[in-house]
């Protein structure tokens, strides 16, 4: 194994330009890599397009490879010092994409594929390389679904609140309302609080443009994981005000809670929710300037 800490920091030259990566290499891995996983990729990219919890995974790729770009000059400028413990991090990925096959584990096979990029940066690039390519790394961590074990707990806890809270939110605006676990009676109609309207669906987009968003517009690091643990409550209300409003508009007219108004009140509630992180954004860079000027 290379010792990387002593070859970086000695003789080695950094790269001057792009001629100085092995792009030979590269290419190579990539199209194997890309042929192992290419059944494993096409049924994720499928359950984008079918799957409205994961419609974002299209541009998760798309981001991560601009972030990745922004970052040229960084990477161009960075000692290549390849590293063989990237091999054992292949054999990693690829044993654990066996697993997955035998037990047909599909969030396994897909981070496999994760793994296995990891560790081809590592052992064609080495460490430095793959440090400056951390974040866009972590971002395709939300190109894969969740587990439906863990998702199907998620979910049902997030009904529970968002009915919780509209049941408040109705009550408070005078509207008669009963619940039992995530049914909401009202005087004109039952709503039922599904896995659509919990919260879930909005989470995991908004999760993945909350650190998009504070890595365009925000410089410090802390910052984008403030903001994601920011987005599961924005979340959460966001979709409970989203079911207090159908209950608000069921009480006009039963069918304004349904169809093509309660798709348009999807998108709304989901730009509000952007709106309200903006402003914990700000906020949370208010305190954080009030703190530094007390001390």
């Amino acid at each position: 194994m290379s010792d990387e800490t002593g070859s970086e920091g000695g003789s080695q030259a950094a790269p001057a330009d792009w001629r100085a990566f092995p792009w030979v290499a590269i290419a190579w891995f990539g199209v194997l890599l890309i042929l192992c996983y290419a059944p494993v990729l096409k049924r994720l990219v499928v359950q984008w397009a079918t799957d409205g919890d994961m419609g974002h995974g299209f541009f998760v790729p798309l981001v991560a490879g601009y972030i990745a770009w922004q970052r040229r000059d960084e990477l161009l400028a960075a000692p290549l010092v390849p590293n063989w413990w990237g091999l054992a991090v292949l054999v990693w990925g690829a044993l654990q994409l066996y697993l997955a096959t035998l037990g047909a584990e599909l969030f396994l096979a897909r981070t496999a594929f994760i793994v296995s990029l990891v560790g081809m940066i590592l052992l064609l690039a080495g460490s430095r390389i793959l440090r400056i390519l951390a974040f866009p790394l972590f971002l395709l961590l939300f190109m894969v679904p969740i587990p439906n074990i863990i998702y199907n707990q998620i979910t049902f806890q997030f009904q529970l609140i968002a009915s919780r809270l509209a049941e408040i939110a109705l009550g408070v605006l005078g509207v008669p309302v009963l619940r039992e676990g995530n049914i909401l009676e009202l005087a004109s109609q039952r709503l039922s609080v599904v896995e659509a309207c919990s919260g879930i669906r909005s989470l995991l987009t908004l999760s993945f443009l909350s650190l998009v968003y504070a890595y365009f517009f925000d410089k410090k690091v802390w910052m984008r994981f403030a903001l994601l643990l920011a987005a599961a409550p924005i979340a959460i209300v966001a979709n409970a005000s989203r079911v207090t409003i159908a209950g608000l508009l069921s009480e006009v007219n039963p069918k304004l809670s349904e169809g093509v108004f309660h798709t348009a009140s999807g998108w709304l509630i989901f730009m509000v929710a952007l709106l309200i992180l903006i402003v914990v954004h700000a906020a949370i860079n208010r305190i954080y300037r009030l703190f530094h000027a007390a001390t």
